[in-house]
């Protein structure tokens, strides 16, 4: 099944479809407002947009799953550019196969290739330390809201990327 997964960059005629696989992907998730699809939306006319890094799994022509990575600054005594994952969502038929973790990956890999550095991640604890994320405050990032600090990770995709780097992380306007 996984080698049949197709990733690529998201193009205008996906969005609708795009739409409803969020909504379905989150439907049953309890640490959500169930509106991560709206978010994308608004996401997509931001400067801090970055169409390269919108993208989503195919299998047979079937768009199953989709990844994005918004450009956000971290504050501090320097402003550093990184990104922030969000969303990462699998259609519910497809969740616990891999999928994720494919987009994951090829988003990183995308990243590396545009010169993005690091990228910032609120999510499970138990899922994003398996691509290396390690919690935001061990490189003395801070998130600009009230999280458990298990939940607000960061990944350096360039070795010492986030050295000496601290601050709060300044989220496009379009995340509310």
């Amino acid at each position: 099944m996984l080698e049949s997964v197709i990733i690529r960059q998201e193009n205008p005629a996906d969005y609708p479809i795009v739409f409803d696989l969020i909504k379905e992907s989150f439907k049953n998730e309890e640490h959500t407002d169930h509106l991560e699809q709206f978010l994308v939306e608004r996401l997509r006319s931001s400067d801090d947009f970055v169409q390269e890094l919108s993208l989503v799994a195919e299998i047979d022509g079937e768009i199953v799953g989709y990844i994005l990575l918004t450009k956000v600054k971290i504050i501090g005594k320097e402003v550093v550019e990184s990104l922030a994952m969000a969303p990462v969502a699998v259609l519910p038929e497809y969740q616990n196969q891999g999928i994720g973790g494919k987009l994951i990956v090829a988003a990183h890999n995308k990243a590396k290739e545009f010169g993005f550095e690091s990228v910032i991640v609120l999510g499970h604890e138990g899922y994003y330390p398996k691509f290396g994320y390690k919690p935001a405050e061990s490189f003395g990032i801070r998130p600009p809201f009230d999280v458990p600090s298990e939940n607000f990770m960061a990944i350096e995709l360039v070795e010492e990327a986030l050295e000496g780097v601290e601050g709060v992380v300044k989220y496009a306007e379009e995340f509310g």
